[in-house]
Order: structure tokens, then sequence, then C-alpha cells
């Protein structure tokens, strides 16, 4: 890849936010592609493991479900496949899995991930359960302080991840956050991980390539 002043501030920019996680005891690495951040999460899921995901079209843009399910050595919990209660039962069996990919809503330069969510099951596996969780993140989604990617999550992100559902929220109808608590709020979660006990269980896989919302 040739280098561009792009790239070299994200390497540049990468560099500090992995000092960062890492003091938060989140192991960190970047990829300054799709396709790389792809081959690297591979890498780091062993033969055999179970693996499921959130509702995550990071994770899917970047084609992770198929390059997982090619390697023929990985039990997938596949939420995109199931149907009426199959979904619920495959919730559960994520919250047990080896491995549970997600991307971010937003991430702050000091290393605070941050996620809304209307189910709660994401931000659930996340919190605890899974012995695993790789976070990708692509660097479009990084804010200065906590409160802005609070904020990033709330007025940028979730009014685009409206329009993939079938929901009645003021940000589906006109796109801007109200604060709203409509009973389809896909809000009514905001998680805030800042700090890891169980070191090694979250690994965070930086972008420079922008994916996700």
């Amino acid at each position: 890849m040739t280098s561009t002043p792009l790239h070299q501030r994200n390497e540049l920019f990468s560099a500090r936010l992995i000092e960062n996680l890492r003091r938060r005891h989140i192991e960190a690495c970047y990829c300054a592609t799709a396709s790389e951040a792809a081959l690297q999460v591979s890498a780091l899921i062993a033969d055999g493991s179970s693996v499921s995901w959130g509702g995550s079209m990071t994770v899917r843009d970047m084609g992770l479900p198929a390059l997982l399910e090619a390697r023929g050595t990985l039990s997938l919990l596949d939420r995109d496949k199931a149907t009426g209660d199959d979904v619920r039962r495959i919730y559960l069996q994520a919250m047990d899995a080896d491995v549970y990919l997600t991307s971010a809503n937003a991430l702050s330069e000091d290393g605070v991930i941050v996620n809304v969510d209307g189910n709660g099951n994401r931000v659930a596996a996340i919190t605890w359960g899974p012995r695993r969780v790789i976070h990708i993140i692509s660097l479009n989604k990084v804010a200065p302080t906590v409160e802005d990617a609070i904020a990033r999550a709330r007025h940028t992100a979730a009014p685009v991840n409206a329009q993939r559902f079938d929901i009645n929220t003021p940000c589906r109808r006109d796109g801007q956050c109200h604060d709203c608590n409509s009973y389809d709020s896909i809000c009514s979660y905001i998680h805030l991980l800042r700090n890891v006990r169980n070191a090694g269980r979250h690994t965070v896989v930086l972008v420079g390539e922008s994916m996700g919302y």
C-alpha cells in the first residue's frame, strides 16, 4: 500500500489509541484496511472455538461471518440465519461463546468504548459471559472525549441504524436524536467500557478504513 498523509496520520493516531486502551487492560492492534482486519480477527480465533456476534454492520460489511465459516473449524452461532424462537436461543448461547465479535458506536481518544443498544443483548455480552470479546472499531468512530463519544453514538450512529429497522422512533422519522422514551428506542441501554478486570478478555482491532455508522 502506498503511504499517504492519511495513512501516516492513522498509524500515529492508532498508536496513541492502543496505548490508552492498554492502560485500561484492553489489548489492541491496528490494521490499515478492512480486509487486513478480517484476517487479523480470524487469526485471533483458535480452531474449535464457538463464535457469535452482535448486530454489527461492521462485522457483516467486512465479510467476517463468511470468512470464519469458510475455515470449517469453528462453531458459528449465527443469529442472522435464525428465525422465531431460535433467535433468543442463539442470543443465550452467545453469552457462553468462546468468542464474541462486535464493533462500537464510538471510542473516546482516551480509550473508553461506547455503545447504545435497543434490546441489551449486545452490551450484556460485552459486559459478561463470552470468554473473549473482539471489538472491530474503525477510526471514523473515534471522538475526542467520552461525552463526545456518547453524543456520536446517539446523534450520529443511532439515527442511521434506526433506518435499518421497522421501528417507530423520532430518529427514524427525521434522522435526529430526540432523547426519546419510545418503546422502540435503540438507545435503551448506554454502555461504557472504561476498564477491564479480567485481563485478556477484550481485544480491540482498530481499522483505518471507515466502516459502520
